[in-house]
């Protein structure tokens, strides 16, 4: 097959993928990322080839937009408030999780250099919250609880990648200083985060003054925000400082950026359609190629083992089994004393973490698209021209790992989840509470500056007097609502929900309505676009 129609297959495979989880019973709750790598597999059956990948190429193309999207997007608040868990998930246990582990895997393939078995052992401690999400669909994760693991999701790709490289180079070169990998990690990690915010402020504000003299095209503020992550990562290489973390902190950075508010409505509405796409994609088409690789990796990888003198290929099962369960008892013990320390430092009692909900956050350490796009990255040769040492064996290991992950995480995470009560913020509802009343002021007030300030309510203040007061109604009514005491906040969010339902309904009727229209050609298909976008939006907001 020819690179396009590969590219199209896996595509249409990514596609499909989605459908097929929908139809699956609920019985048999097989998560997205396993029913991709089924699909991967079939196409590699069919067509008998595999997909010859450059592993800098595939590190380049996949990782920084996922990276960037992670920083954007995750809660902040959550972050800040579950700080102290997340670091300690995020850093503690991965360099726990590299020591261990990899002690574990040297001891247990011999073959395997010790510095190969840290770099898979790094490769396997990032977690990631898209599989997660996956799993727990048809269970959903307590609020709080999936903030946590978005958090050390974003900190522990980082770090966990970080570790890979060292590991990487020390296998490469053959010689490992603990001083100089701290001070070359001082430098990648602070150069790195110093290229990602930079470099993303000064692009939006040369975007904005650029704008603001010229003029700009509708899709342009999104073709910036996809080439940023790019330009972060590669720039970052470039000085020699980390691409994974400036990344990840032009993420962070950006939705810093995007609070000044400068995006137009259709542009934000855009935007987030374009990278729920890219993410989509990106992380399905990474599975599909674990699928489509996976024949000729379990091939080599058994070549390997035979290599190291274990005649029986199961020796690979038994690998992978004791992979998983030293990693499960290594996150199981980490996260059981993090737990423990977080209740004596709240002065409780009973400082003892309940065993379901550590099981469950063991459990939903799941391996994904990070590990496998890590892995694959391993040096096809070292710097004397050898082949690199038990590559294949390590691919098809953490790829077993990432498989074996989510087969237990599918099914046994929604048991310890069902019914699990998890101690959560109610922050929420009081913030949006807060943050309508002050919008609600903020607008009534603006309307009163518009009704007089505008030339053209000057010339026909009674047009404009009447259209400020039906428009000053809405707020006001919110206003009085907000404002009304001995009213149950709970009634009125029901009520809120109740309004929005009759909203969504005349909004489904309008569009019919109009559709039909535009099929009798009673009006042209270009007012029923842009009549029908109107109200594309005006339905995102009430959802």
């Amino acid at each position: 097959m020819h690179s396009i129609e590969v590219v199209l297959v896996m595509l249409l495979a990514v596609v499909a993928s989605g459908y097929l989880t929908r139809v699956l019973p609920r019985w048999l709750p097989l998560p997205l990322p396993l029913v991709q790598i089924a699909l991967g597999a079939t196409i590699a059956g069919v067509f008998g080839q595999g997909v010859a990948l450059d592993p800098h190429l595939f590190f380049v193309l996949f990782l920084p937009p996922l990276l960037f999207l992670d920083g954007w997007r995750i809660p902040k608040g959550g972050l800040f408030r579950d700080r102290g868990v997340i670091l300690q998930l995020a850093l503690g246990l991965v360099v726990f999780t590299v020591i261990g582990a990899g002690l574990l895997i040297h001891w247990m393939i011999p073959v395997m250099p010790l510095a190969v078995a840290f770099a898979l052992a790094a490769i396997l401690s990032p977690t990631d919250p898209v599989a997660v999400s996956s799993i727990a669909a048809r269970a959903p994760i307590p609020k709080r609880v999936m903030h946590i693991l978005e958090g050390e999701s974003l900190l522990n790709d980082a770090s966990g990648l970080v570790c890979f490289r060292f590991a990487v180079a020390a296998a490469l070169t053959g010689t490992f200083s603990l001083l100089s990998a701290s001070l070359t990690f001082l430098w990648l990690a602070l150069a790195g985060v110093a290229v990602g915010v930079l470099l993303t402020i000064g692009i939006n504000r040369g975007h904005a003054l650029v704008s603001r003299v010229f003029g700009e095209e509708a899709g342009t503020p999104i073709l910036i925000s996809l080439l940023t992550p790019f330009g972060a990562y590669l720039l970052a290489e470039q000085v020699g400082a980390s691409g994974i973390l400036a990344a990840v902190a032009a993420g962070v950075t950006m939705s810093y950026v995007e609070l000044s508010g400068r995006a137009l409505a259709t542009t934000r509405v855009q935007r987030a359609a374009v990278w729920d796409t890219v993410q989509f994609s990106l992380n399905g088409i990474i599975f599909v190629l674990l699928g489509e690789q996976l024949p000729w990796i379990l091939e080599r990888a058994v070549r390997s083992v035979r290599e190291a003198g274990h005649v029986d290929p199961w020796w690979l099962a038994v690998y992978v089994f004791a992979i998983y369960g030293g990693l499960f008892a290594l996150r199981f013990a980490w996260v059981w004393v993090s737990l423990r320390i977080g209740l004596h430092r709240s002065g409780r009692h009973d400082t003892r973490p309940r065993i379901r909900l550590v099981a469950a956050m063991s459990l939903a350490g799941v391996r994904g698209a990070i590990t496998l796009a890590g892995v694959l990255t391993l040096p096809l040769v070292l710097d004397d021209g050898t082949p690199f040492p038990t590559r294949d064996l390590a691919i098809f290991l953490a790829a077993a790992v990432i498989i074996l992950s989510l087969l237990l995480g599918s099914f046994a995470l929604p048991r310890l989840l069902r019914g699990l009560e998890v101690p959560e913020e109610d922050e929420d509802d009081r913030e949006v509470d807060l943050a309508r009343h002050e919008a609600a002021v903020a607008a009534v007030a603006a309307v009163e500056r518009a009704q007089h300030g505008l030339p053209a309510a000057q010339a026909n203040p009674d047009l404009y007097a009447s259209a400020a007061v039906r428009v000053m109604a809405l707020y006001e009514e919110r206003l009085r609502r907000e404002g009304a005491l001995g009213v149950d906040a709970a009634a009125l969010r029901r009520a809120d929900e109740a309004e929005r339902a009759l909203r969504l309904a005349g909004v489904h009727a309008e569009r019919e309505r109009i559709y039909a229209l535009a099929r009798h050609r009673d009006i042209s298909e270009e007012v029923a676009r842009k009549l029908v976008r109107d109200l594309d939006l005006m339905e995102a907001r009430y959802r």
